[in-house]
């Protein structure tokens, strides 16, 4: 769908012919004649991911919903969830001090600005749900097929939101000092993700409505710790000096002391501080759905960037005011409850304001839940998935049930096999580590689209400084998790674990890939053809046909 807005138009370049995409993909389809003048029969596949199909907008059958409020709140809800209440404490404790510990949340928040401006290159050039799925299939057309499998197999295999469910699950049992046992904690991390997964398949709006809600209440939440650790530190001059301020450092070496620089520690660390940045490109899965998508989306990213840079630099200082650092060294995931223990007592402290922290994580799950949803559904109308027309449709709620139930499968199964022990840090660093094959794979597409193609329209043009830099990063992360950690764990997993099961998931991904489109193909002497088909409920699809060569 095209409009008179310039931003939202076919991002063309003017040189570039404006064929209708039935005439392209006709053309695209047939071979040119041979020696004899005569047609080989029908020609290679269109190329996937065609430039004059793919740059126009769309609309989602649902319609344009999602004004400037709610992207917004699709933005900072994802961003704000369990990480700034529950990761501040475990990169503490893996870094050792708290030099290093601030210095690699700052770090942390450069790194995510700079793939930020790739997003929304990408984003405003590709106005179009998908997000990644779309920017790596309009950039790596070849091989055919490659590109699209990687990206489905990530999205169902690591798109779950089982983090923040487990988060949840932690705090309610901290509210109600209930026995924190196995399977009671996994048992409500399910009954949450579980009750979601019906309002947003069901109540589709009344799900927006809610998350929006939960999204107020979390930023919310964060400035109003920040108000509580000045109210601490300044307004109660009755209490002891080192009781107000227990971690005050006397000198530039305390600051740093105990820090560990190990490689590997600093890289697992990193990936957390990424972890509770993740949601800032949220909104480019779900593009089809924003009003005026291009402006929305450049505004929205960078006003949710500077929020949540400020309100975590805010609230680690807040931890780092009240609660003493061997006390959130020793809290794990539990340290905005021992912030809010501390600051308001026994009663307000331990059990309304982290009742609180556990909506937070709740909200997070609603956000998380609608957009991954959507990203499943894009792959299931590229075709990519089983079954792929009943996950396309919106039927029978106007919502993407058949997405939803992708979503669920492998996030109940992240939250009920790992150990409880390890689960939550395992959770976030499997997550982290093929992303960050996709930030370099974006980030380097970026830099040669710029080259390849200058004629396409961008009204926003990331930094290229910035770009180079994230990719560097992109391959050092990418190594570190192989350097042995200074002080291993006893007894825990081995260190490298979910670097090993993140190439273990792309590489299943590439035999995937090998084995459906040219293994088989080649045995049974046919090719894929993509042909469009469209659904009962209006919603455009490509169906994966086998289609025999002719001898």
């Amino acid at each position: 769908m095209s409009t008179s807005n310039s931003e939202n138009s076919p991002l063309l370049g003017p040189d570039k012919p404006t064929e209708d995409s039935a005439s392209i993909r006709s053309a695209s389809i047939r071979k040119p004649p041979t020696e004899d003048g005569e047609e080989d029969g029908p020609s290679s596949p269109p190329e996937f991911g065609n430039i004059e199909d793919d740059v126009l907008p769309e609309e989602s059958v649902l319609g344009r919903n999602i004004d400037w409020k709610s992207a917004y709140i699709i933005a900072i809800s994802r961003v704000i969830g369990s990480g700034i209440f529950a990761v501040p404490g475990v990169i503490l404790t893996s870094v050792g001090s708290i030099g290093l510990s601030l210095s690699l949340w700052i770090l942390g928040a450069i790194v995510v600005a700079c793939g930020l401006t790739v997003s929304l290159e990408y984003g405003c050039m590709l106005p179009r749900s998908g997000g990644d799925k779309v920017y790596l299939e309009f950039t790596y057309p070849r091989p055919r097929f490659f590109a699209s499998t990687m990206v489905a197999v990530q999205a169902v295999l690591l798109g779950f939101t089982a983090s923040n469910c487990i988060i949840f699950s932690q705090y309610v049992h901290f509210v109600f000092d209930i026995e924190t046992r196995d399977f009671s904690k996994k048992a409500l991390a399910t009954v949450l993700l579980t009750v979601i997964t019906i309002i947003h398949g069901v109540w589709y709006k009344a799900g927006i409505r809610i998350q929006n809600f939960l999204g107020w209440v979390k930023v919310g939440l964060v400035i109003f710790m920040v108000f509580a650790a000045l109210y601490v530190v300044i307004f109660r001059p009755e209490k002891q000096d080192a009781e107000i301020r227990p971690n005050t450092v006397k000198s530039w070496e305390g600051l740093w002391e105990g820090s560990d620089w190990n490689l590997g520690t600093i890289a697992t660390s990193l990936f957390k501080v990424f972890y509770s940045y993740a949601g800032l490109s949220n909104l480019n899965n779900v593009m089809n759905e924003v009003k005026d998508p291009v402006r929305t989306l450049r505004s929205v990213s960078l006003t949710a960037l500077v929020t949540a840079c400020f309100l975590y630099l805010l609230a680690n200082l807040a931890y780092l005011a009240v609660v003493p650092i061997e006390e959130i060294k020793q809290s794990g995931q539990l340290v905005s409850a021992l912030f809010f223990e501390r600051t308001f007592g026994p009663n307000i402290g331990k059990r309304l304001l982290p009742l609180a922290v556990a909506l937070s994580a709740a909200g997070n799950v609603m956000v998380v839940t609608f957009s991954v949803s959507r990203l499943n559904q894009e792959v299931a109308r590229a075709g990519f998935l089983p079954f792929s027309k009943y996950l396309s449709s919106s039927k029978p709620f106007n919502a993407p049930m058949g997405g939803l139930i992708v979503h669920y499968i492998p996030s109940i199964l992240v939250i009920i096999l790992p150990p409880s022990s390890e689960v939550y840090s395992f959770i976030l660093e499997v997550e982290g580590y093929p992303g960050q094959v996709f930030a370099l794979a974006t980030s380097i597409g970026l830099v040669w689209l710029r080259y390849k193609r200058p004629d396409l329209k961008r009204p926003f043009k990331a930094w290229l400084p910035a770009v180079f830099f994230r990719i560097l990063l992109c391959f050092a992360l990418l190594a570190a998790p192989f350097f042995p950690p200074s002080h291993p764990k006893p007894g825990g997993l081995f260190y490298a674990t979910y670097a090993i099961v993140g190439v273990g998931i792309l590489a299943f991904g590439v035999l995937y890939w090998l084995v459906w489109t040219v293994l088989l193909p080649r045995l049974g002497r046919y090719r894929l053809e993509e042909k469009q088909d469209v659904l009962d409920d209006g919603t455009a699809i490509t169906v994966l046909t086998k289609v025999p060569y002719v001898e």
